[in-house]
């Protein structure tokens, strides 16, 4: 069973800019879906970003720009970098994933992913 551990949260002022990680353990197979999800207190969990065994890469719309996801295989760890944050952007960043698939249009939905990271805090103030 993969485990996801994120790191890289913290308090920052609108337009800084913030690089999450999240590492993984266990086996790793070929092919894989990779997210960063968003949850703010009272809201739903969003899609931010996703990337997938083929290097392909999705980005939501109010992210576009501003946010960049990669992987380093070598590490088996997952970024998110952050710049131009807002204080919107304020909430628990998750990393999830799923085996044995590429991304497609599903894996915009929590649902899509079995595997989750404990989450690490984003606070941005204005």
């Amino acid at each position: 069973q993969v485990q996801l551990v994120e790191s890289g949260g913290g308090s920052v002022q609108g337009g800084g800019s913030l690089r999450l990680s999240c590492t993984a353990s266990g086996y790793i197979y070929s092919s894989y879906c990779m997210g960063w999800f968003r949850q703010a207190p009272g809201k739903e969990r969003d899609g931010v970003a996703r990337i997938d065994s083929n290097g392909r890469t999705w980005y939501a719309d109010s992210v576009t720009g501003r946010v960049t996801i990669s992987q380093d295989n070598a590490k088996n760890t997952l970024y998110l970098q952050m710049n131009s944050l807002k204080p919107e952007d304020t909430a628990m960043y998750y990393c999830a994933a799923r085996m044995h698939s590429a991304c497609y249009s599903a894996s915009w939905m929590p649902s899509f992913f079995g595997i989750w990271g404990q989450g690490t805090q984003v606070i941005v103030s204005s």
